[in-house]
Formats: structure tokens, C-alpha cells, sequence
């Protein structure tokens, strides 16, 4: 019998393709690896051609893309020699942080918008041990307090604005072209602070050995390459889709007041914009948005049709190709969609909209069976 390796995150999987050295000390909680579903139900239900995928984020360690980049900014960060690092989040950026700087043995601040974060993410960063600073604000309030705290007080910012963290959520583009043997002709994202997007995209270029202008730590010498054989030969269409109360694209600057049940991405002034706007243009692709009822209802359908449980932020991709597919504007070929967060982030919307309450019946056999008997 052959044993495999064991896996050890995708630092040391695709460490030649990532800004460390052979002696950066690696801060991973096994990140990354995550599953590529195809989606079967939901496509038979749109009568479609297309082929849709799901690549399922919610199962990285602390149930969100954010550990991707996580592990590379806590890491440099760590390597650096800080003793602290800081982010504003609406949730799972504050839930990651945490979580790689208790790994880390260092301290992690966070601030978080009163009443606006979920209960799911806000219990992981205290059982994570941060300090956690609630701010009578937004989130893009908090994000300039820590910009203009990160100019003065010793701890490293590790929201996306951050160069490393969109070269660890890169690494999610070389495991779907690894999984499907191509890049996908589209793949759609939520947008919020937009850099998830940009590293989807700087990855697919680096994946195809072709130059991009969106790498904020590359921007410099005019995009990253990918050093060797490439491994397609093409890159798709970035599709981004915001929640309609928090669509700042699609206003035309930033919106001052964003509203949403996908608090995810209840963002009004993302901080890559021009990095999502030069990955949109370069793939040829677009950026639109979805109602909460268009976000929920694909949330629901993912949950009840395939199994897959996200929270609601996440299903504004599905959201998105849904509309696009009933519209005609997408009419065949591979589609990835990021889930970016389990559905356990917020389980509150969850049961609001649950088709069905738990149903008490006597603790007797005849009352079971008569249940099941009546609902089949």
C-alpha cells in the first residue's frame, strides 16, 4: 500500500510560486485543498448548457476564503518579526486573523462594526482570543481607522490591502485549473472589498504565464509571471456580483450607507477597486449585482438541491450566473462559482428562511412513524 504526503497547506504546496524563503517560518492551519462540486440538481433545474461548479471555501479552517491569504500575511508578519497585526472585518476576516495569530503566538486586534457582524464569525475571534473593538461605524469606517492606526502603532495590517494576502488567495486559481486540467471559461465571485477577485485573477494569469496589472505587489515591474511551463493555455471571464444595497461598481463610487443580508460583503468603498476593475477588463468579463431575495433564494436552492450549505454572501456568485443564465448572457460552457463562507457563518438567516420548523411529537414509535408516513 502507498501512503500519500500529508497535507500541510498551501504555503508548502505551492511555495515556489509565493514570495518566502526556504527559512520563513510557515504559520498554517492546513488551509486551502478545498472541493470543486459540480453542480448536477441546480443545472437540470435551469435547463441549461452550461457546466457549473462550486469551489467550496466555507471548508477551510475557520469556514472562509480568508484563510487563504491569511497564512501569507500572518507569516510575513511573523517572519518580520511583528508582535501584533490588526484588520477591520465584517466577519471572517476578523474570524482568520485570529485564529492564524493565536497559531502564530502573536496578537491580534480587530475592529468590528456594532451590531453588524454575524454571531458565527463574531464568536470564533473571541474564542481566538482578540481583542475586539466594536466601532459605532461601518466597516469602511474601520477600514481608514486601521490605515491611519497602521502608520503609527507597531502591528501589521492584514486586511487585503495587504500584498501577501492576495498572493495566498491566488493559490485557489492553480487548484481549480489542477482539478479541471483547464482554466473555466467563466468564474464568478461575490465582490466586497474586491480583493478576492483580483487574486482569482492574478492566479488564472500566473497559471497561463501571461502578465496582469492587477497585483498590488508585483504593480511596480508591471505584473506577476508565472515562472516556468504554463499550465493552460487560457485564463476565463471575471464575473463579480454585488449585493444591490452594497453595489458601489455599480453606482459609480462608493456608496456611503451599504445595506445587505449578506453582511460579507456590506461594503461601500472596496479597497481594490482599480485592482477588480483591471481584472474585469482584462478577462473581458463584468460586474452586476443581485437583490437579498436573489441572494437568499440561491442560498436556499444550493442548500436544498445539492447539499451545499453557504452563507449568503457566498451565494451572490450562483446569484449572479442564475440571472445572467435565465437572461441568455450565459449560455454554455464551465462556470466556477467561489462559496466563499460556510453556511454555519450566520446561521440566523439560516433558520429564518428554513422551509420547515422542527416538528414535537411524542417520544413513541407510532408518533415517529406516522411523521414519516405523512411526509413522504
Amino acid at each position: 500500500m502507498q501512503f500519500k504526503t500529508r497535507y500541510t497547506g498551501l504555503i508548502d504546496r505551492y511555495r515556489d510560486f509565493l514570495p518566502i524563503t526556504d527559512s520563513t517560518p510557515i504559520v498554517s492551519l492546513g488551509e486551502g485543498n478545498t472541493p470543486l462540486i459540480k453542480l448536477n440538481n441546480i443545472v437540470k433545474d435551469l435547463n441549461t448548457a452550461c457546466e457549473i461548479y462550486v469551489k467550496y471555501e466555507g471548508l477551510n479552517p475557520t469556514g472562509s476564503f480568508k484563510d487563504r491569504g491569511m497564512t501569507m500575511a500572518v507569516t510575513k508578519a511573523f517572519e518580520a518579526g511583528s508582535k501584533a497585526i490588526i484588520c477591520a472585518s465584517t466577519g471572517n476576516t476578523s474570524a482568520a486573523a485570529a485564529a492564524y495569530a493565536a497559531r502564530a503566538g502573536i496578537k491580534a486586534f480587530v475592529l468590528i462594526p456594532e451590531g453588524k457582524i454575524a454571531m458565527g464569525k463574531l464568536a470564533q475571534a473571541m474564542m481566538h482570543g482578540a481583542m475586539i473593538m466594536q466601532i459605532k461605524g461601518n466597516f469602511d469606517d474601520g477600514m481608514q481607522l486601521v490605515k491611519e492606526i497602521g502608520e503609527k502603532a507597531p502591528v501589521d495590517i492584514v486586511n487585503s490591502i495587504n500584498p501577501y494576502r492576495i498572493q495566498g488567495q491566488k493559490t485557489i486559481a492553480f487548484e481549480i485549473v489542477e482539478e479541471l486540467g483547464q482554466a473555466p471559461d467563466y468564474h464568478a465571485l461575490p465582490v466586497g472589498n474586491a480583493g478576492n477577485i483580483t487574486a482569482h485573477w492574478i492566479g488564472y494569469s500566473e497559471a497561463a504565464n501571461k502578465n496582469t496589472k492587477s497585483c498590488a505587489l508585483c504593480k511596480d515591474d508591471g505584473g506577476c509571471t508565472y515562472h516556468g511551463t504554463p499550465l493552460v493555455s487560457g485564463r476565463p471571464k471575471m464575473l463579480g456580483y454585488q449585493a444591490a444595497g452594497a453595489a458601489p461598481f455599480m453606482r459609480g463610487g462608493p456608496v456611503a450607507n451599504p445595506e445587505t443580508v449578506a453582511t460579507a460583503i456590506r461594503i461601500g468603498n472596496p479597497q481594490s477597486w482599480d485592482f477588480a476593475l483591471a481584472a474585469k477588463e482584462e478577462s473581458g468579463g463584468w460586474i452586476d449585482e443581485c437583490t437579498d431575495a436573489e441572494i437568499l433564494a440561491a442560498q436556499k436552492m444550493l442548500a436544498e438541491r445539492e447539499g451545499v450549505f453557504c452563507e449568503p454572501a457566498s451565494a451572490t456568485s450562483l446569484a449572479g450566473v442564475i440571472k445572467d443564465i435565465k437572461a441568455g448572457k450565459l449560455k454554455e460552457g464551465k462556470i466556477v462559482c467561489t462559496l466563499t463562507g460556510h453556511g454555519l457563518k450566520d446561521p440566523d438567516i439560516a433558520i429564518q428562511q428554513s422551509s420547515t420548523d422542527p416538528l414535537t411529537i411524542p417520544a413513541e414509535f407510532n408518533a415517529v412513524q406516522d411523521a414519516i408516513l405523512s411526509n413522504l
